[in-house]
């Protein structure tokens, strides 16, 4: 198991309208490495915005291939973490570290 920062598991929050919608029920979500694990999420979120962490669900999604001016790219897999606060608790992600 690597050692890594609390900054190298956690890239940066999730801003779309589908998060917004789910930060209303005390769901946040973040970009995170992609082989960060759960417990590795979980501990750098309560560490980094000191709050408590009742679940951790993490969604992978791969790249898609894309034109761009006829020359074919693809774009980069990313992993997502879908972090859930415990009652009362909130993490306001506009504000930043």
């Amino acid at each position: 198991m690597i050692a890594r920062s609390h900054y190298d598991v956690i890239r940066r929050p999730v801003i779309t309208e589908k998060s917004t919608t789910a930060s209303e029920h005390g769901k946040v979500v973040f970009m995170v490495a992609p082989d960060a694990s759960k417990p590795q999420i979980k501990a750098a979120v309560e560490a980094l915005f000191k709050v408590k962490v009742t679940a951790v669900n993490t969604l992978n999604r791969k790249g898609k291939s894309k034109r761009f001016r006829g020359v074919l790219g693809r774009q980069s897999d990313s992993k997502r973490a879908i972090v859930t606060l415990a009652e009362g608790q909130t993490i306001d992600v506009t504000t930043g570290l």
